[in-house]
Protein backbone atom coordinates (compact mmCIF):
# COMPACT_ATOMS: atom_id res chain seq x y z
CA UNK A 1 0.00 0.00 0.00
CA UNK A 2 1.39 3.41 -1.01
CA UNK A 3 0.84 6.07 1.69
CA UNK A 4 2.39 8.98 -0.26
CA UNK A 5 0.24 11.70 -1.75
CA UNK A 6 0.12 12.17 -5.54
CA UNK A 7 1.92 15.51 -5.15
CA UNK A 8 4.76 13.91 -3.18
CA UNK A 9 5.04 11.16 -5.78
CA UNK A 10 5.23 13.77 -8.56
CA UNK A 11 7.98 15.67 -6.71
CA UNK A 12 9.96 12.48 -6.13
CA UNK A 13 9.69 11.51 -9.81
CA UNK A 14 10.75 15.03 -10.89
CA UNK A 15 13.73 14.91 -8.51
CA UNK A 16 14.81 11.52 -9.82
CA UNK A 17 14.49 12.76 -13.40
CA UNK A 18 16.68 15.78 -12.63
CA UNK A 19 19.26 13.61 -10.88
CA UNK A 20 19.37 11.22 -13.84
CA UNK A 21 19.99 14.07 -16.31
CA UNK A 22 22.66 15.71 -14.16
CA UNK A 23 20.62 18.90 -13.74
CA UNK A 24 20.58 18.90 -9.95
CA UNK A 25 22.77 21.58 -8.44
CA UNK A 26 25.60 20.49 -6.15
CA UNK A 27 26.46 23.16 -3.55
CA UNK A 28 29.34 25.26 -4.89
CA UNK A 29 31.16 25.14 -1.54
CA UNK A 30 31.74 21.40 -1.90
CA UNK A 31 33.56 21.93 -5.20
CA UNK A 32 36.03 24.56 -3.95
CA UNK A 33 39.50 24.54 -2.44
CA UNK A 34 40.17 26.89 0.47
CA UNK A 35 43.67 28.30 1.03
CA UNK A 36 44.51 29.17 4.64
CA UNK A 37 47.89 30.84 5.26
CA UNK A 38 49.78 31.06 8.56
CA UNK A 39 52.87 33.18 7.94
CA UNK A 40 55.76 34.92 9.65
CA UNK A 41 55.78 37.87 9.42
CA UNK A 42 52.00 38.40 9.71
CA UNK A 43 52.28 41.30 7.21
CA UNK A 44 53.03 38.77 4.43
CA UNK A 45 50.97 39.32 1.28
CA UNK A 46 49.81 36.37 -0.82
CA UNK A 47 49.52 36.18 -4.62
CA UNK A 48 48.12 33.35 -6.75
CA UNK A 49 49.35 33.45 -10.36
CA UNK A 50 50.57 37.03 -9.74
CA UNK A 51 47.11 38.11 -8.51
CA UNK A 52 46.86 39.51 -4.98
CA UNK A 53 44.44 37.43 -2.89
CA UNK A 54 45.03 38.91 0.57
CA UNK A 55 47.30 39.25 3.55
CA UNK A 56 48.37 36.22 5.53
CA UNK A 57 46.69 37.78 8.58
CA UNK A 58 43.33 37.80 6.74
CA UNK A 59 43.81 34.40 5.07
CA UNK A 60 44.52 32.80 8.44
CA UNK A 61 41.11 33.92 9.72
CA UNK A 62 39.19 33.69 6.44
CA UNK A 63 40.62 31.17 3.92
CA UNK A 64 40.37 32.13 0.24
CA UNK A 65 38.02 30.06 -1.94
CA UNK A 66 39.73 28.91 -5.15
CA UNK A 67 39.11 26.31 -7.82
CA UNK A 68 40.94 23.06 -7.06
CA UNK A 69 44.10 22.29 -9.01
CA UNK A 70 47.71 23.42 -9.36
CA UNK A 71 48.34 26.97 -8.17
CA UNK A 72 51.49 29.07 -8.20
CA UNK A 73 51.61 31.04 -4.96
CA UNK A 74 54.00 33.87 -4.04
CA UNK A 75 54.52 35.20 -0.52
CA UNK A 76 56.02 38.69 -0.06
CA UNK A 77 56.79 41.00 2.87
CA UNK A 78 58.90 44.17 3.18
CA UNK A 79 62.45 43.32 4.35
CA UNK A 80 62.08 39.61 3.48
CA UNK A 81 62.95 37.47 0.47
CA UNK A 82 59.85 36.50 -1.54
CA UNK A 83 59.00 32.81 -1.63
CA UNK A 84 57.28 30.92 -4.46
CA UNK A 85 55.38 27.65 -4.12
CA UNK A 86 53.69 25.31 -6.55
CA UNK A 87 50.67 23.91 -4.70
CA UNK A 88 48.22 21.18 -5.64
CA UNK A 89 44.99 22.37 -4.00
CA UNK A 90 42.42 19.61 -3.50
CA UNK A 91 38.80 20.28 -2.57
CA UNK A 92 38.48 21.42 1.01
CA UNK A 93 40.89 23.40 3.16
CA UNK A 94 44.66 23.46 2.70
CA UNK A 95 46.81 25.15 5.34
CA UNK A 96 50.19 26.60 4.35
CA UNK A 97 52.57 27.49 7.18
CA UNK A 98 55.49 29.61 6.04
CA UNK A 99 58.28 31.64 7.61
CA UNK A 100 59.96 34.08 5.22
CA UNK A 101 63.73 34.64 5.41
CA UNK A 102 64.78 38.21 6.31
CA UNK A 103 67.04 40.09 3.91
CA UNK A 104 70.34 40.67 5.74
CA UNK A 105 71.38 44.29 6.46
Amino acid sequence: MNCRSPLLNALLVAGLALAATGCMKVPVESKLAYLKVVAQPPATTVYVSDRFIGSARLLQKQPKALTPGVKYVTFKAPGYFPHDLRLELPKGETVVRIKLRPIPP
